[in-house]
């Protein structure tokens, strides 16, 4: 297992846009990171028959969501395996607490109703607590679980901070941390708890990086 980020040769770590075919890969990769994730647990009901394979379901979807509306999801590779995974959805995205029927429809038809509505529930919630109109949202971001705790995250980040800051629409990105642990990682990055929220018996913060102009 490489445990820091000194054990990659830098020339051979890259941050790329995906291309649908990677599509399947990064769900995967989602899937092993978000298993036990406290708002996904509550959301899909994992005390019931078929978590995993809503919560697959649910993932295929959302991935499927942003290639079709031409949102970046970026691939940190080493060499050509894929390490980590962000998606981010612009202020331009179309993507809003509305989504997009035919998502709706699928989701209906592999996650469930309940399933559904609390997922739309938590973007109008989100939405409503952000300070800014136009944002990014960073809807996913993971490791492959072999490889955290190797400072992978930061570049990945750093990927994520360069498209929203150049990017003059957007005044940041924000994102929900369910995981004390992870709060301190964003805090890194400068950003800023906005607000606690609850969605059923799970509560989490809402962060908020503002973007940093170049002459900044």
């Amino acid at each position: 297992m490489l445990a820091h980020l000194h054990d990659f040769e830098p020339s051979q770590l890259k941050a790329a846009l995906l291309g649908g075919e990677d599509l399947k890969l990064a769900a995967s990769l989602l899937f092993q990171s978000y298993h036990d994730d406290p708002l996904f647990t509550e959301i899909f009901r994992v005390s019931a028959p078929g978590y995993e394979a809503r919560l697959r379901s649910a993932i295929r979807e959302e991935l499927s969501t942003f290639w079709q509306a031409a949102q970046p999801t970026i691939g940190l590779f080493y060499h050509e395996q894929l390490l980590g995974v962000a998606c981010v959805v612009g202020p331009d995205s179309g993507i809003g607490a509305s989504r997009l029927w035919h998502w709706r429809l699928k989701m209906l038809l592999t996650a469930g109703y309940v399933s559904t509505q609390q997922l739309l529930q938590k973007e109008q919630k989100i939405h409503a607590a952000m300070p800014a109109k136009a944002y990014h949202m960073l809807a996913f971001i993971a490791v492959a679980p072999k490889y955290q705790h190797a400072g992978l995250g930061h570049y990945l980040m750093q990927a994520v901070d360069s498209l929203v800051d150049e990017d003059p629409d957007s005044a940041g990105i924000g994102v929900f941390v369910t995981l004390d642990k992870y709060k301190s990682f964003f805090a890194d990055d400068h950003y800023e708890q906005v607000s606690e929220l609850v969605f059923g018996s799970v509560s989490g913060s809402l962060m908020f990086r503002a973007k940093k102009l170049k002459n900044s």
